[in-house]
């Protein structure tokens, strides 16, 4: 979730759009710009996606289901096409190349102590009544194998990831349950700061992970559920590569050596990933991959607040508000272009086994040019291609590193299982 709801924008993967070199989109070799050209290389992404489908680190489907229908499955039922209301429906799926999700089960970082418990059991419930509303397209998914075994019989995996620690209200036992419950990866914070973590758009507090912020990573490990590092400061970053005993995750987080926002993983950060095995997915959120995108977005969020809304209302008469806004004040645009900038940057710190895609689809209110919604991948794909990205490297990043990194931490979890008991501690008895 980027820090802003998400209206339905338009299906781009069939209308044409193909590898492009957008104003301001940044640096790369140019693309092949005759229609003939682009039309190939859309063609040849929709074949590589065939065989090495998306595993996407990040959708938030579930909230905006909970924002626009009360978790009413049949009043917004993504069997029908949802264009207009939400980035993901079935069709559109299909038609991205989508062989996994992680589904957020995302609560706001306003949420406390209880009631943010008890909204993720709630996203978690939403998430297990649309594996079982739509069992031939959705499979549910815990493990590597469960990812690998559910492309081989043609459904799109499907994987929890909780964004944001407050879900687990400073309580082990909560994040043992959570686990119980499918989760699979958590986001040690969202927006806010926790009493044991640092958030990348906070004001410093404990300094990075606290005592006991460092034992909610190693009961992580114990489990066997990815440590995900988007959203958090950039020294919990580092105090949790000092920490991690398995891979870590960026499930939608891009780098800030191409854009400067405190959400991306500034180059040192990217660096360290090799040694410990983890993963970076770039996301598509405008504000966080295009430095012209920033300060515009701020200025949205601010007409929203001072019209009495949340930046993260999602309502339609909250889109009507960012609207007029945008027409009054027309937004900078980032393409498929902006993204793969930020793809080739990744993939010269952090090197090609340890980068991947988390779109953000359903989490943010704006999205770029030819990736408006789930079924623009293979925009994406072809931009790469266009690159001379070689078709081994792209299904590295779109599917092979994503079943990886989570089959690693699988294998440190089987280690540390006879070893490590699952531990009692308290934010109280480690940090006072």
């Amino acid at each position: 979730m980027s820090g802003a709801g998400a209206p339905g924008h338009g299906g781009a993967a069939d209308t044409g759009d193909g590898p492009s070199r957008a104003a301001g989109s940044g640096g790369g070799p140019a693309a092949g710009s005759a229609t003939g050209s682009a039309a190939g290389f859309l063609a040849e992404a929709r074949e590589l996606l065939a065989d090495h489908p998306v595993a996407d680190g990040h959708n938030d489907l579930p909230w905006a289901l909970r924002a626009q229908a009360g978790y009413d499955l049949d009043r917004l039922d993504i069997a029908a096409d949802q264009t207009g209301r939400l980035h993901t429906d079935l069709g559109r799926l299909r038609a991205g190349g989508v062989g996994a999700q992680f589904w957020s089960v995302y609560v706001r970082s306003d949420f406390a102590g209880d009631q943010a418990v008890s909204a993720t059991l709630e996203q978690i419930d939403c998430v297990d009544r649309l594996l079982a509303r739509h069992p031939r397209e959705l499979a549910p998914a815990l493990t590597a194998d469960d990812m690998e075994a559910a492309r081989a019989e043609g459904r799109i995996a499907s994987l929890k990831g909780a964004e944001g620690g407050h879900s687990i209200n400073c309580s082990l036992a909560t994040l043992r349950a959570l686990y119980a419950l499918g989760v699979r990866y958590m986001t040690l914070t969202h927006n806010d700061n926790l009493p044991w973590a640092d958030s990348a758009t906070d004001e410093p507090g404990v300094g990075g992970l606290s005592a006991f912020g460092r034992e909610v990573v190693r009961e992580m490990n114990r489990l066997g559920m990815l440590v995900d590092l988007s959203h958090v400061a950039a020294t919990t970053m580092r105090d949790a590569l000092d920490t991690a005993e398995a891979p870590v995750l960026f499930s939608h987080s891009s780098a800030r050596a191409v854009c400067d926002h405190p959400r991306n993983v500034p180059d040192d950060v990217l660096g360290r990933l090799a040694d410990n095995g983890g993963v970076a997915m770039a996301t598509f959120v405008p504000k966080f991959i295009l430095p012209a995108a920033v300060e515009w977005t701020r200025l949205a969020d601010e007409n929203m607040i001072a019209q009495g809304r949340h930046p993260l209302d999602s309502s339609p008469e909250a889109m009507r508000l960012h609207a007029a806004f945008e027409e009054a004040h027309p937004r900078p645009v980032a393409t498929a272009a902006t993204v793969a900038d930020h793809l080739d940057h990744m993939r010269e710190v952090a090197g090609i086994a340890h980068i991947g895609i988390g779109g953000d689809f359903d989490g943010t209110p704006f999205t770029p040019s030819g990736l408006d919604d789930v079924s623009g991948y293979p925009n994406l794909v072809a931009e790469l291609l266009a690159r001379n990205w070689s078709r081994t490297d792209i299904a590295m990043v779109t599917w092979s590193n994503a079943v990886r990194v989570l089959r690693d931490a699988e294998a440190v979890a089987r280690d540390l299982a006879p070893r490590r008991a699952p531990s009692t501690a308290t934010l109280e008895s480690l940090d006072g």
